[in-house]
């Protein structure tokens, strides 16, 4: 059976048929092996061709297949599938074209974009692909090639600086890491310390509320076991004011002892009368009551009053006796004297609307001292008389 392929055959063939490798002119072979497959996909092909692994360098395997496609073989066979399968939507695309004209514009818009290795195969290969647009698309291709040469020179170069950049941010990458290694560490000793901190805070403070818990409840204990605590202390504190207030009294009891001088224009005067003495008070077997007053006066007052022969009681007016207890004591009561400035508003409001109901007598006085209650007990007495 005689070769449909046949290179014989080829100037009779129909011009619609697309050419072959081994159709194209020589000039075409090596521009369309060196674009049209990569060195990896070349070795490849070479070694199913030849049958044994290939040794030969890049440069030896490329001359070896551009030297093959001029005629039909096994490998130019090879090439020419690989490259009907690789570039198969690109061969679609040209096969459009009814002229050589629409092949030359598909081929100027490929190299417009860029991609000529398909577009290169496509229209070498097409039937209306003459010498001439054969010998323009080698020439193209080959300035492009330059072009790549020299961006690939120059991305080299960009690449090496890259390269370079690369390796320098990397140790910068490094050193940072360890900085923040480094960082990350000390923080979080130091956290590890204030959380042992925080947690020696936290159990003195739980000590601390403990024995503030258990002194309350021991006080509580203790003021339990001492019936009438509360009285006592504020039997304590009038005792201390009643200790000062005869402090008082002895020092000016000291001072009244002392001579005053008496100066000699003194005695041409006429020697005036002296204030009635406080024996001449008539309330005698009478129960007076004393509302309020300062607590460290009590004992003044109740001297006084018992030295003219009256029963003294004292009440302070709601300040700490029970207020309650007033009313029983202004009901016992012959004579009330309301020190107004030393009691509550409740206190002087009662005295005064109990003594206004029952007609007793009552006396108020606005100063506290021992004079002003000698002076109240000198009117209550000649009211008396």
């Amino acid at each position: 059976m005689r070769d449909q392929h046949a290179p014989g055959e080829a100037a009779g063939a129909p011009a619609s048929r697309r050419r072959r490798v081994w159709d194209l002119s020589q000039a075409c072979h090596c521009p369309l092996v060196g674009v049209g497959l990569p060195l990896a996909c070349l070795r490849k092909l070479v070694g199913k061709a030849t049958g044994g692994r290939v040794i030969a360098d890049d440069y030896e395997v490329h001359v070896g297949a551009v030297s093959e496609c001029g005629s039909r073989n096994r490998l130019s066979e090879a090439l020419q599938k690989e490259l009907e399968r690789r570039y198969a939507p690109i061969v679609l695309r040209f096969r459009a074209a009814r002229n050589g004209a629409q092949v030359a514009q598909l081929w100027a818009d490929a190299m417009a974009k860029g991609d000529v290795a398909g577009a290169f195969w496509a229209g070498l290969s097409h039937p209306r692909c003459d010498a001439a647009l054969e010998e323009r698309m080698c020439r193209d291709l080959h300035m492009v090639q330059h072009q790549a040469g020299a961006c690939l020179r120059a991305d080299m170069d960009k690449f090496g600086r890259l390269i370079d950049e690369n390796a320098s941010l990397g140790r910068e990458l490094a050193e940072s890491r360890l900085r923040g290694q480094a960082l990350l560490l000390e923080k979080t000793t130091e956290l590890a310390r204030h959380d042992a901190l925080l947690m020696q805070a936290r159990a003195l403070a739980i000590g601390k509320d403990s024995a503030i818990d258990a002194l309350r409840a021991e006080l509580a204990q203790l003021r339990a076991a001492i019936p009438g605590l509360a009285s006592r202390q504020r039997l304590a504190q009038r005792l201390s004011q009643m200790d000062e207030r005869e402090r008082e009294l002895r020092m000016q009891l000291a001072e009244w002892k002392q001579p005053a001088p008496r100066p000699a224009a003194a005695a041409a005067l006429p020697v005036s009368a002296p204030p009635p003495a406080i024996t001449t008070i008539h309330l005698l077997e009478q129960s007076v009551l004393c509302v309020g007053g300062r607590s460290g006066n009590v004992a003044s007052y109740r001297a006084m009053i018992e030295r003219v022969g009256a029963q003294f009681s004292h009440h302070d007016g709601g300040l700490e006796d029970n207020a309650r207890m007033l009313d029983s004591s202004l009901a016992a009561a012959d004579l009330v004297i309301c020190q107004s400035a030393c009691i509550s508003h409740g206190a002087y409001w009662r005295v005064k609307e109990h003594c206004k109901r029952t007609g007793k007598r009552c006396v108020f006085i606005d100063n506290p001292s021992i004079s002003s209650l000698e002076r109240g007990l000198r009117e209550a007495g000649a009211e008396t008389a």
